[in-house]
């Protein structure tokens, strides 16, 4: 029994040593073991190196696991560096599977500002270029204290300056908050982020207008950087405009170009403007600038400002009662979400006086000054016979210090005008500039010759016609062929009674005039036609006579109205500044070319009427023209003209058609012969 306790006593002390000695010794050879694994595999990865090239085999080691990364150029060499991994001492697991090199179309590369000291790389990366090759290159462009993380996976298919797209990626990277996201699609970048700060956000575009040599840009989504003091300012002076503070988008900016321009009228336009967020949500962009612009135009020298929310203007007016329409505006009529500013506003004699004639598209606009009413029928005179086609809009104010000879000068300009497809006639002290399209070529040369010669002594004009260039046929043959094509088709029949082009008539008439360009030596001849016997004339449309803007150089009873007269109907007094304003439309129809054809005329009571001032803040409606029936004996040959004034403002030079003394049967309509 002694023997067989001490038995027992002996394995019971003897076990727990030996498991301690054998865990001391494991304790002490793992690392040793680990160590020699880890070297192994790393001589696995390194055995992968082909050419010189960066081994496409990547590996870490977890204690006795070896996790592997890459692509193998096939399945050979994968299998065989799996196989060689796998007989390595010591090794207990090979983690994670090992890709193939494949032909990746579209070839995607994605760099992403994971973090502000981090960029991520994902999607496909050139098989030649290794993750620690494409670092180094890297490196250099990246933001200071940046590491790169590369999950891409090798592929085949990438674009040949892969490289130098990728360092002008991770470039731009730099001017995005994190979140910025660069994506190169085969040969396409995209960007999409927030900019951190204005300067940034400024170099990113300046940089976006250069990509890569053999590179071209696709989805562009960058916001601009958010502020906290949103700005803006329009100042305006005989220099020009200056615009400065802040812009809510570029597409925002494009738009305030263009407004800024027009109140500029040909002075320049200098921004400064920096794009950028942070305009109160209650604020509209568009309804903010629209009330900036409308109280520019009210301001000779001065500046409109926003800031803090608040609408403030300072400097000297356009006259007396601009003082009060932009008090008026600024107390009542605030866009929403704008709060009223400081006033500080004077008076002074206008300098430089300016007049503008705006041609558009089936308008006529005029703006800025006339010295009394009586220059403002003379002016409104010259537009009727030569525009009876658009309606026209009198903004015009009254106010002192204009030049001599002014309603001449305008009555020079807008002749030229009448003839071109768009343009306008600016008027700066004596100074006439007219500027527009043309669709004729010796058209354009011709104005641009005769208006220095049309304008009064003492004055200067230059005129910028453009015209289209085009074929030139000199030919005759050619020519008639070509005429004989375009004149015939359906005829030409004027309403019983009437001289009004009607709407069949305009392919027909467009096609001589775009035939006259091409065939300038062309003399076109145009007989009209008289009425079938016992027919009755079409009732006359009432005249559609001018929408006036404007108001006397006196204050009306509540400065902040503006009185709008339209020719139908009374319109309630314009008081709010626009971006674009829009004329009241008028409800009566459009004017019939036989309520003032060309060898008419101009009334002179309907001007007066037109432009007379309301003595009330809702004046009475101004009184419709309605032109006299014409003669039956003289509708072939007013006909005629009509038919010709249409050519001769398509372009077609004066000596080129003439209206013909002959009458033509109704049944035939109107007709076109070539001049021998």
């Amino acid at each position: 029994m002694p023997f067989a306790h001490l038995r027992r006593f002996g394995w019971s002390a003897g076990l727990p040593a030996l498991a301690a000695v054998v865990g001391l010794a494991g304790a002490l050879g793992l690392p040793s073991l680990e160590r020699r694994l880890k070297a192994s595999a790393k001589a696995v990865a390194t055995a992968t190196e082909e050419g010189g090239a960066e081994p496409w085999l990547r590996i870490t080691t977890r204690g006795r696991d070896v996790v592997v990364k890459g692509e193998a150029p096939n399945p050979e060499l994968r299998a065989d560096a799996l196989a060689r991994l796998q007989r390595l001492p010591g090794l207990r697991h090979v983690v994670g599977p090992l890709g193939l090199v494949e032909e990746a179309s579209p070839f995607v590369w994605t760099a992403t500002r994971a973090a502000p000291d981090r960029i991520d790389l994902s999607g496909n990366r050139p098989a030649e270029i290794g993750p620690l090759a494409l670092a180094t290159r890297l490196a250099p462009d990246m933001p200071p204290q940046t590491t790169l993380k590369d999950e891409a996976t090798s592929a085949r298919g990438a674009p040949p300056e892969f490289p130098a797209a990728s360092a002008y990626a991770v470039e731009q990277l730099g001017a995005l908050n994190p979140g910025g996201v660069v994506t190169l699609t085969d040969t396409i970048l995209s960007f999409k982020g927030e900019a951190a700060t204005i300067a940034a956000y400024d170099a990113l575009r300046l940089a976006l207008a250069h990509p890569p040599e053999g590179f071209s840009l696709g989805t562009i989504e960058i916001l601009p950087p958010r502020i906290e003091d949103f700005r803006v300012a329009v100042a305006r002076s005989a220099d020009g405009v200056v615009l400065t503070g802040n812009v809510v988008s570029e597409t925002a900016r494009s738009a305030i170009l263009a407004r800024a321009a027009e109140i500029a009228g040909g002075l320049p336009v200098d921004d400064r403007m920096q794009t950028a967020r942070g305009l109160g949500a209650a604020i509209d962009p568009a309804a903010l600038m629209d009330a900036v612009f409308g109280l520019a135009d009210l301001v000779q020298d001065g500046t409109v400002t926003f800031a803090g929310s608040r609408l403030s203007v300072s400097g000297a007016a356009i006259d007396a009662q601009a003082v009060g329409e932009i008090e008026a505006f600024v107390k009542n009529k605030r866009p929403t979400g704008v709060e009223a500013g400081a006033l500080a506003l004077e008076t002074k004699p206008l300098a430089p006086y300016r007049v503008l004639v705006r041609r558009e598209r089936e308008i006529v606009t005029l703006s800025g000054h006339v010295p009394d009413e009586a220059t403002r029928a003379r002016v409104l005179a010259s537009l009727r016979p030569r525009f009876f086609q658009e309606r026209i809009v009198d903004k015009l104010r009254i106010a002192q210090g204009a030049p001599a000879d002014l309603a001449a000068a305008v009555d020079a300009g807008v002749g030229g005008l009448s003839l071109l497809a768009s343009g306008r006639v600016a008027i700066t002290d004596r100074a006439l500039t007219l500027v527009g399209d043309s669709l004729y070529r010796e058209s354009a040369a011709r104005l641009a010759a005769d208006l220095p010669r049309k304008v009064p002594a003492g004055w200067r004009a230059e005129a910028a016609i453009k015209a289209p260039e085009g074929p030139v046929l000199t030919d005759p043959d050619s020519c008639r062929t070509l005429f004989a094509q375009a004149a015939q088709g359906s005829a030409l029949r004027f309403a019983p009674g009437s001289v009004a082009l009607r709407p069949e008539f305009y392919p027909v008439l467009d096609a001589l005039a775009t035939l006259a360009k091409t065939c300038p030596t062309l003399k076109i001849s145009v007989a009209g036609h008289g009425d079938p016997p016992g027919a009755k004339p079409v009732a006359a449309a009432p005249a559609e006579t001018t929408v006036v803007e404007a108001s006397s150089d006196k204050a009306t009873a509540d400065p902040s109205t503006k009185p709008a007269v339209d020719a139908a109907a009374s319109a309630a007094p314009a008081t709010v500044p626009a971006l674009k304003p829009t004329p009241p439309k008028p409800t009566a129809p459009k004017p019939a070319p036989s309520q003032s054809a060309p060898s008419q005329s101009a009334p002179s009571k309907p001007a007066k009427e037109t432009s007379k001032k309301s003595s009330s803040p809702n004046p009475a409606p101004a009184k419709a023209v309605v032109a006299e029936a014409v003669p039956e004996a003289e509708l072939p040959r007013q006909r005629a003209t009509a038919v010709v004034d249409y050519l001769l403002k398509a372009g077609i030079p004066d000596d080129a058609v003439t209206a013909a003394g002959a009458t033509r049967p109704a049944q035939q309509g109107i007709g076109f012969s070539l001049d021998s």
